[in-house]
């Protein structure tokens, strides 16, 4: 018998800076994300996370009961760790959130999902997937219609 193949990974193919994707739920699934109170404290805080933590937001859209964002690291001392400032983001917009809508904590569930985007390509796939979230769901017809997306920072183009 022959030589038993296997395909390669990539081991090289990045952009600068990385790209991260995160995912983060509401506890229980819960739709208490999408509305406009909860809205405005999100953003907030998205603006907020690079002078606190060091992370660059990138695009972002908010679900009823998840959101995901695009993040980047400056590299710099004064960076936390991505698990960290994701921690900090979910600390202080749950406390804002409870304390602005009456929502039942835990508002988040406990972990964060995270995935590495390896080319700018993916980036803007993986942007025109998310983005068009409302649309699958059924809550538009038309993504330029959902109100709770954005971008804080150009982290790519």
């Amino acid at each position: 018998m022959g030589e038993h193949r296997h395909l390669r990974r990539l081991d090289s193919v990045w952009i600068e800076p990385t790209i991260f994707f995160v995912t983060i739920c509401a506890a229980g699934r819960r739709p208490v994300i999408a509305n406009a109170a909860a809205f405005a404290i999100l953003l907030a805080e998205f603006e907020g996370v690079r002078a606190r933590s060091g992370w660059r937001i990138g695009r972002f859209i908010v679900m009823p009961d998840h959101l995901h964002f695009f993040c980047v690291s400056d590299e710099t001392s004064a960076s936390v760790s991505l698990s960290r400032c994701v921690g900090a983001f979910k600390q202080w917009t749950a406390k804002r959130i409870i304390q602005a809508l009456g929502a039942q904590a835990p508002v988040w569930q406990r972990q964060f999902f995270d995935h590495l985007l390896r080319s700018e390509e993916s980036y803007d796939a993986k942007w025109a997937y998310v983005r068009n979230n409302p649309v699958r769901a059924g809550l538009v017809e038309d993504a330029e219609d959902w109100p709770y997306a954005g971008e804080i920072n150009v982290i790519a183009r």
